[in-house]
C-alpha cells in the first residue's frame, strides 16, 4: 500500500469551537493520497497523545489527555522541563516545595494544564484535560476541580473555550457536567460504553461524549471468543454502539458532540467515517496515513438508519437496551433509571469500573515520580 504522508490542511474540517461544528463534505475519499486523509473529509481527526511530536506530525483539529497518557509523556526525558515548571508553579501556590499530598496534588494540576497549553500552541482546536478518576462519585470536588483548572488555563491566556473538562460519565459525572456546563465551561464525558451513559450526558447537555469503541469490543471477544472472527467493520459491538448513539442524538436534535474513542484497529475507525469526531492514537494515525483504504461515509449526511445494524450478541442487551428501545422514543433518564439500566449492561458496569481503576492508578504513578523527584531536590 502507498506511503504518502503528505497532507494538506484543507482537509481539517471544523473551528476552535468546543462543539466541533463543522459543514461535512461529502467528497469522493478517491480523491484524497491516503485514508487518514478521506476521513478528515468526513469527520474532525483528533489526536490521542500527550506528544507534541506525534502532534506536530499529523496536524490535527484538537487533542485529548488522560492521566495514562500524561504518565508516560511525563516519562520522556524532552518534557522533564515541564515537570520542573510545574513544581515551580506550585511552590509559588504552597509557598515551599514539600511532600504532602496537597503540593504534590498542585503539581498534577500544573502538569496537566502546562501539557494543555504546549498542546494548544499546535492545534487549532481544543484540548481535553482530564478531572481525577478519584472524583468519578464526587459531584463537588468535580466541580471545584474544573473550575480551578479552567482558572490556570485563564492565567496563561487560555480561554475556556479552548478548553474541555474530561469527566467520568457516572451519575455524579453528569450532575457535575450540568452544572458546569451552565457556566460555559465545556465537558467531554468519558469512559462511556452504555447507551444511559450517553442519555444521561446528552441530557446533562455535555457539549461532547467520548464513547469507547476498542474496550467494547475487548469484552465480547472475551466473552464470546467463538465470534471473534464476525466482530469486524459494521459487526464489531464498540462500532454498533456507537452507530446507535450517534442516530439516537441526530434523531432527537441532541447538540452533543460524538467524538468515538479507544479504537483497536483502523478498521473500527473507518466504520464510523462521518461521526461528528474521531479521536486516534498515533499508531493508528500512521496507519491511517500509510493506507490506500476506501473511507467511505457510514455517518451524517442523511445516512441515519441508513444501515441495519447487527443485533448483538443473544442473551444479552448491548449497552441495555435493545435497538429498537434505542431508536424509539425519547427516553426520560433519571438517576434510578440510569443506575438501573447501567446495573443490567454487565459490559458497561465492568469497564466503566476497570477504566476509573486503570486511570486512577495511573495517578497515583504520576504521583510517585513527582513525589520520587522532590526527594532528590
Amino acid at each position: 500500500m502507498p506511503n504518502s504522508k503528505k497532507r494538506t490542511g484543507s482537509t481539517l474540517d471544523g473551528g476552535a469551537s468546543p462543539a466541533g461544528k463543522h459543514q461535512k463534505k461529502d467528497t469522493n475519499s478517491a480523491a484524497a493520497q491516503n485514508a487518514l486523509e478521506a476521513l478528515r473529509l468526513l469527520s474532525v481527526v483528533v489526536a490521542d497523545t500527550g506528544d507534541f511530536e506525534t502532534l506536530k506530525k499529523y496536524v490535527p483539529q484538537d487533542a485529548t489527555t488522560n492521566p495514562s497518557l500524561l504518565l508516560k509523556a511525563a516519562s520522556m526525558p524532552q518534557y522533564a522541563h515541564l515537570m520542573d515548571k510545574s513544581i515551580e508553579a506550585a511552590k509559588k501556590v504552597h509557598g515551599k516545595v514539600a511532600l504532602d499530598d496537597a503540593f504534590v496534588e498542585e503539581v498534577v494540576d500544573q502538569l496537566f494544564v502546562f501539557f494543555g497549553v504546549e498542546i494548544l500552541k499546535i492545534v487549532p482546536g481544543v484540548v481535553s484535560t482530564e478531572v481525577s478518576a478519584a472524583l468519578s462519585f464526587d459531584v463537588d470536588a468535580s466541580v471545584a476541580k474544573a473550575r480551578k483548572l479552567i482558572q490556570m488555563y485563564k492565567e496563561h491566556g487560555i480561554e475556556q473555550d479552548r478548553v474541555l473538562i474530561k469527566l467520568a460519565t457516572t451519575w455524579e459525572g453528569c450532575e457535575a457536567a450540568k452544572i458546569l456546563e451552565k457556566e460555559n465551561i465545556h465537558c467531554n464525558m468519558t469512559l462511556l460504553f452504555s447507551f444511559a451513559q450517553a442519555v444521561a450526558a446528552a441530557e446533562a447537555k455535555a457539549t461532547l461524549i467520548s464513547p469507547f469503541v476498542g474496550r467494547i469490543l475487548d469484552y465480547y471477544k472475551k466473552a464470546h471468543p467463538e465470534k471473534v472472527a464476525e466482530y469486524v467493520g459494521a459487526s464489531d459491538p464498540g462500532v454498533q454502539s456507537v452507530k446507535r448513539i450517534y442516530n439516537y442524538y441526530k434523531k432527537h436534535n441532541y447538540k452533543t458532540t460524538v467524538m468515538a474513542a479507544s479504537f483497536r484497529n483502523i478498521g473500527e475507525i473507518i466504520a464510523l467515517a462521518g461521526c461528528d469526531k474521531v479521536t486516534v492514537a498515533p499508531a493508528l494515525l500512521e496507519e491511517l496515513s500509510g493506507s490506500d483504504l476506501p473511507v467511505p461515509r457510514v455517518l451524517g449526511a442523511g445516512t441515519e438508519n441508513a444501515e441495519e445494524v447487527a443485533s448483538p450478541p443473544r442473551g444479552s442487551q448491548e449497552n441495555g437496551v435493545t435497538k429498537d428501545e434505542a431508536d424509539a422514543e425519547k427516553l426520560e433518564m433519571d438517576e434510578k433509571t440510569f443506575r438501573w439500566m447501567l446495573n443490567e449492561d454487565a459490559m458497561a458496569t465492568e469497564k466503566l469500573a476497570e477504566g476509573i481503576r486503570s486511570f486512577n492508578r495511573d495517578l497515583l504513578s504520576l504521583k510517585d515520580m513527582i513525589r520520587e523527584k522532590l526527594r532528590k531536590m
